[in-house]
Formats: structure tokens, C-alpha cells, sequence
């Protein structure tokens, strides 16, 4: 006895006549649905003996005539987490084993990437993601493979960082997150590859081919955030700075800072930038001045100083781009030249609130 039928119809029609069924039924067949195959006629009856539903279905695909009784609970409880999809009842009449397959597979993806890119996307952003157990998505780095680009993200809700590659792409829109555990040795490991690596994924694991190793993790599961919804668009102020410079002035400035905010101040006037912090409850504070190219309204913001540098030491360019609007919105951080056309490096960071 076999027959093919659609999970969500099945589904509906056991949960009509359900109701039926008591909980607290004297004879355990009652705890049962009676399922009767008689052609390509299916008929499910529910009973307590006071009370009977009885409900029909007409099937396409059926094979074998003949009634068994399934329980009720279990039945149910398998068909609520099944998506809309054919479903295939084989039951042995004989021995009243029930087998229940489903026809639907998981999508696999397959393309190869250049192991510097893939190497690339992750060193960038891997420093990005968050240790948050009540966020695990966040906890990973989200890989965007389109058919014009590949796109790395993470984000931390304090800094994101989006680095893509348009020498490098898929056959079809596809994503994955990549914990940061694997993504951490496959930067360890991926130095030393040459040529591509053979990346194939679908909703549970992720499978990397190199020429020596295999490399297979556990994705992490959920949605990733609409990132491109916090990166602003319209931001009139913007800045031009020694990379270096500015990094090692961080550095001798941020030792001044609270040490519970690590919070430092950037004012920019004219063609300067102000870099200050101090501890009010040590009586301690440093500034340096440093020259720019600034074009906007004056303005002061203040950032975290271990973000920010995480963020500065990882732009490879001698000079770094600084695009703001305004005290409270994220400051963009730029690469003011790139070596690869095909790479594009953004790098966001919220700022802090400057107490007056």
C-alpha cells in the first residue's frame, strides 16, 4: 500500500477531524486515525465512539489497496514541520511498518573563488564579528555570492565592515554565514593555497576544497541583517588623512582615555583634526593636532578608540577616507586608493555620545 500526498493538504484535513480525538480515550485505537486506500480514494475517520469525523481525499499517485491506523499525535506533530511538499506513504500491511520520505533535497550551491579573495573577504572582516550568544548570526561573517560580485560582511552593532569582489562571482544569488571559528583557520590555512578553492554550501554546512585540506563547518542558521539599511548615503563632511599618522596618534592619546569608555573626540576645523580624551576621575587628558583635507561644517564626534583602531589597522592604504553627516550618525572608513579596481573596502563605525 503507497500513495503520494501534499504535506500542508494532508495536514489540514487531519487537523479538521482531529478535534475529535480524546485525550482521555479508554481504548488506545481511538488515540488513532484510521487510514482506509481504496483506489485513488483515500478516507481518514477520527472517533471516541460517541462521535465520528470522517474526511476524504483524492489522490493522483497511489499504489495497493487496503486501512491501517497511524497515531494521531506523532502524525501531526511530523506534518507541522514539513513546508509544502509531496510527501510518499509506503505502508507493509503485513508487519504495519509505516515509512514516510520526503521528496524535497537541500539546494546545494557550488562555485570556485580565487583563494587571495577568499583569503581577502575574511581577513577583512573576521575582526568585525561579535561574540554575542543571544545574536549567533551575528557571531559570523555573512558571504553574499551574486553573479557580478562577492560580498563579505560582519558586524559587531558597533562597527560592520562590507569588503567585495567584482573579479569574483557565482552561477546564481546565494548567501551564507560563516562561523568565526572556521573562518579563523581557513586564514591560517589559505596563505599558503595558490589557485582556486572549490566552495560548495546549502542550508546546513559549508564544504572548502583546497589542494591539500577539506574544510567542512556547520553554518549558522538564521538571517542575516539588512546591513546595506545602516550604511548612510548622504554625508556632506568628509576627510582626508595620513593612515599612519592618525593610527599612532590614537595610540598615544587613547592611554588618557576612561578607561571604561575608551571614548576619544575628533573636532574638526579648517584643514585640522583635534584628536583629545581624558579621565576626569584621574585628572588626566592628551590632545594632538594633526593636519587634513576636510571639506564641510566644523563638527566634533567621538568614537570608541579600540574600534577605531581595529578599523584603521585594517585599511592597507596610505591614506584613509572619513565620510560624515553629522555627531550621531556612523562614520564611514575608506581606502583612499586601492591597488585591485575590482576591491571595495567600506568600514562603519558608530559613534559615541561626547558629554558636554
Amino acid at each position: 500500500m503507497k500513495f503520494v500526498v501534499s504535506s500542508t493538504e494532508l495536514l489540514g484535513h487531519l487537523q479538521g477531524i482531529s478535534k475529535v480525538i480524546s485525550t482521555k480515550n479508554t481504548l488506545p485505537i481511538l488515540d488513532n486515525f484510521l487510514f482506509k486506500l481504496e483506489g485513488t480514494n483515500l478516507e481518514i475517520t477520527a472517533s471516541d465512539l460517541e462521535s465520528t469525523l470522517i474526511t476524504r481525499m483524492n489522490l493522483e499517485n497511489t499504489d495497493g489497496d487496503g486501512s491501517i491506523a497511524i497515531p494521531a499525535r506523532i502524525l501531526l506533530d511530523t506534518l507541522k514541520e514539513f513546508s509544502e511538499q509531496p510527501l510518499t506513504f509506503e505502508i507493509n500491511l503485513e508487519t504495519l511498518a509505516i515509512v514516510i520520505s520526503s521528496e524535497k533535497e537541500d539546494k546545494k550551491v557550488a562555485f570556485n573563488i580565487d583563494a587571495d579573495i577568499l583569503l581577502s573577504g575574511i581577513s577583512k572582516t573576521v575582526f568585525a564579528t561579535a561574540d554575542d550568544e543571544l545574536r549567533p548570526v551575528m557571531g559570523g561573517i555573512f558571504v553574499e555570492a551574486g553573479t557580478d560580485k562577492i560580498t563579505f560582511v560582519a558586524s559587531d552593532a558597533h562597527k560592520l565592515v562590507r569588503y567585495q569582489r567584482s573579479d569574483a562571482h557565482s552561477e546564481e544569488d546565494a548567501s551564507f554565514i560563516l562561523p568565526k571559528k572556521p573562518a579563523s583557520l581557513m586564514k591560517n590555512i589559505l596563505p599558503k593555497e595558490e589557485g582556486k578553492v572549490a566552495l560548495e554550501f546549502d542550508d546546513k554546512n559549508a564544504f572548502f576544497t583546497l589542494s591539500e585540506y577539506k574544510v567542512i563547518c556547520r553554518l549558522v542558521e538564521g538571517n542575516y541583517p539588512n546591513y546595506n539599511s545602516v550604511i548612510p548615503t548622504n554625508n556632506p563632511r568628509r576627510l582626508i588623512i595620513d593612515r599612519v599618522e592618525l593610527l599612532n596618534t590614537l595610540k598615544r592619546v587613547s592611554v588618557f582615555s576612561n578607561q571604561a569608555s575608551n571614548l576619544v573626540k575628533l573636532e574638526l576645523t579648517g584643514n585640522q583634526i583635534r584628536v583629545s580624551a581624558q579621565d576626569i576621575d584621574f585628572s588626566i587628558s592628551a590632545y594632538e593636532r594633526l593636519n587634513c583635507e576636510y571639506e564641510g561644517e566644523d563638527m566634533e564626534i567621538g568614537f570608541k578608540s579600540v574600534f577605531l583602531l581595529e578599523i584603521l589597522s585594517n585599511i592597507e592604504s596610505p591614506d584613509v577616507v572619513v565620510e560624515l553627516a553629522d555627531p550621531t550618525r556612523a562614520g564611514l572608513f575608506l581606502p583612499s586608493k586601492t591597488d585591485n579596481e575590482a576591491e571595495d573596502v567600506l568600514m562603519l563605525l558608530m559613534p559615541m555620545m561626547i558629554n558636554a
